[in-house]
């Protein structure tokens, strides 16, 4: 079959890898029928070192069931099924919380001898655990794009959301306008706030931001995006929440400068850094800094509902599809910010 492999910065290619099969009891095979490129993914594509062998990327797909194996008994063949970017036993101690991602018998696509997402098909691991089993309705072509986002993307900006304390009491302030930003703009409003705020420079984003419930965008940054936010809010207080779906330190910073004291900041942009501002004023202040890598397999039964009776549509971030052959270009059109986010249809 055909998947994607990384070698280096810059060095994404399509090649021909061996077909997946059943190596655990627990095991399915799953048909790839829409993948995409994350904008986590790019963290790698700008900077990671070269490798003779290279490595498979990509963790967010929907397919059907191809095969399982001796120990899945809720799936079969011919299921659809959404795959979180993780996977896990839906059975451990931490599963039972509703923290997935740190599932005792879990991991990510792409580890070892895992398949990753990118591909025409995936060995999934822990079989039963991972996928959810889509309504037999959501074969619609219409609804694939958003039903595609529960692996990842509105997940995440969900648990962004959530883990922020986000309801109709609270202001909101989302920094970035790539999908993880947008699609926590439509889980803040999804959740009930009334004004969110949303940071980002590029006009046809930020468009698609206000259609998702942003009142106000700021393209400032720095300390002149500072100041418009507090311009925007009762008292000049700043907001109670902050969504930081970027993940550099900069975004961090305002994050800390425009969170109302006693708010709270969450942090879902995979961070690029090891340090930041968590001193004496934010102390003094009571912020609160929270977020994390969101368990999407507890969120995933949450969600569905509204996405299916039309509620929310979150596919409206992809704003490229591309075939298999095509993803290095699709790589290249996110990263020059030419494309928000590439869907990869089979």
């Amino acid at each position: 079959m055909q998947a994607t492999v990384i070698y280096g910065a810059g060095d994404v290619r399509v090649e021909h890898v061996p077909d997946p099969k059943i190596i655990e009891s627990t095991d399915a095979v799953v048909r790839v029928v829409r993948s995409c490129i994350c904008g986590s993914d790019l963290w790698p594509y700008s900077s990671m070192e070269a490798t003779p062998e290279g490595r498979r990327i990509g963790h967010e797909f929907l397919g059907v069931v191809e095969e399982t194996g001796s120990d899945v008994h809720g799936l079969q063949r011919g299921d659809l099924v959404v795959a979180p970017f993780v996977y896990s036993d839906n059975t451990c101690e931490f599963c039972v919380e509703g923290l997935h991602t740190s599932c005792l018998h879990g991991g990510f696509w792409g580890d070892e001898q895992v398949d990753a997402g990118q591909g025409e098909a995936v060995r999934v691991p822990q079989a039963d655990g991972t996928l959810v089993k889509l309504p037999a309705s959501a074969n619609d072509p219409a609804l694939l794009p958003s039903l595609l986002t529960l692996s990842d993307v509105f997940s995440t900006g969900h648990h962004a959301a959530l883990k922020a304390g986000v309801n109709e009491r609270t202001s909101v302030t989302v920094i970035g306008d790539g999908a993880v930003g947008l699609c926590a703009v439509l889980a803040a409003k999804r959740l009930g706030a009334e004004q969110i705020i949303l940071m980002g420079r590029h006009e046809a984003r930020t468009d698609l931001g206000r259609s998702f419930g942003a009142t106000d965008v700021v393209a400032e940054r720095g300390k002149e995006g500072t100041a418009k936010i507090r311009e925007l809010t009762a008292g000049g207080r700043g907001t109670h929440t902050v969504l930081e779906c970027v993940g550099t330190l900069p975004a961090f910073e305002t994050a800390m400068r425009v969170v109302r004291a006693g708010g709270s900041v969450s942090r879902v942009g995979v961070p690029q850094y090891q340090d930041g501002p968590i001193g004496g004023l934010q102390f003094g202040r009571n912020v609160t800094v929270t977020g994390g890598v969101a368990p999407a397999r507890h969120y995933i039964p949450q969600l569905l509902p509204d996405v299916m009776e039309g509620k929310v549509d979150p596919g409206r971030v992809f704003d490229r599809t591309i075939g298999i052959s095509e993803v290095p270009d699709g790589y290249r059109a996110m990263a020059a910010r030419e494309a928000l986010k590439v869907q990869i249809a089979f």
